[in-house]
């Protein structure tokens, strides 16, 4: 059975660690994550872009799909699945679908009309059980044609947007989505601190995983990140096995062709990825 976010969160914050926010683009992605997460006894939870949502055949397509693995491979570990990037009518999309966790980005809104809409989300989903994440300072990169050019956020807004009573605050900290460019900064760990310190037991959210050196995630877990996107790092393993498996032939061989064999060495690198990060963020055992 799908859950809403707060209850893992929040104990994240408590243990000083992190759950991983693993996007899912498919029915491999979305097994091989809650495979994962069940061999390893942490919670996760699945993103949901609005482009996969359509990509995927909808968001009720998704949910039906998620609820399906969960019962068949008898998942019992936490897993909330959570609309990733949503616009105000995504997320309503998503929240009639059956999401049990949803992001509103109303980062590209004034302040005014980011809380305005932010706090009628709230209101739906504190009604059905459902956590909310919200966005000041818009992450860099681009994603689902959503670009951003990687602002720090403003403590007081932040503060603003966290007492309207969202489960979880996505914060601009110099984080990008996709592949880090060699002359990135880094975080700003001074503007992380600044942060924590305005919304005191928050849980934040650190989007653009991907790529962020090891030791800034853990000093970011340390102030307070509490879940950490990660979507190209699983894509980029994805393709590379698949890539490995067609240059060696191996379609070629016997039944190789069948979409069940091209598909599988990608399946594994998506588990070796995704357990990686569950080590580095701290969520093993923590279900």
């Amino acid at each position: 059975m799908l859950v809403s976010a707060k209850e893992m969160l929040n104990k994240a914050v408590e243990g000083k660690y992190a759950v991983g926010q693993f996007n899912i683009n498919n029915l491999e992605w979305t097994k091989a994550i809650l495979l994962t997460a069940q061999e390893n006894n942490s919670p996760v939870i699945l993103g949901v872009s609005e482009g996969a949502g359509r990509y995927m055949g909808g968001f009720k397509t998704i949910v039906g799909m998620v609820n399906g693995m969960i019962e068949e491979l008898n998942i019992t570990v936490p897993v909330a699945l959570h609309l990733d990037h949503g616009s105000y009518e995504g997320a309503l999309k998503a929240i009639e679908a059956g999401f049990s966790s949803i992001m509103f980005d109303g980062s590209h809104y004034s302040i005014e009309e980011n809380i305005a809409k932010t706090k009628e989300i709230i209101k739906i989903c504190e009604e059905k059980g459902i956590s909310v994440e919200a966005e000041v300072g818009s992450i860099g990169g681009e994603e689902d044609g959503v670009v951003g050019a990687g602002e720090i956020a403003d403590p007081a807004e932040c503060k603003a947007i966290s007492d309207l009573g969202i489960t979880m605050l996505a914060a601009g900290i110099g984080n990008i989505h996709g592949k880090y460019p060699e002359n990135w900064p880094g975080l700003n760990f001074d503007a992380l601190a600044a942060i924590k310190d305005a919304t005191k037991d928050m849980p934040l959210v650190l989007h653009g995983g991907t790529g962020i050196p090891e030791d800034m995630i853990k000093k970011a877990i340390s102030l307070g990140v509490a879940k950490i996107n990660v979507n190209t790092e699983c894509q980029l393993a994805f393709a590379k096995a698949t890539r490995e498996y067609i240059e060696a032939g191996k379609d070629l061989e016997g039944k190789g062709f069948d979409p069940r064999k091209i598909l599988a060495p990608g399946f594994e690198a998506i588990k070796a990825t995704v357990k990686e990060k569950m080590e580095l963020f701290g969520s093993i055992n923590k279900a």
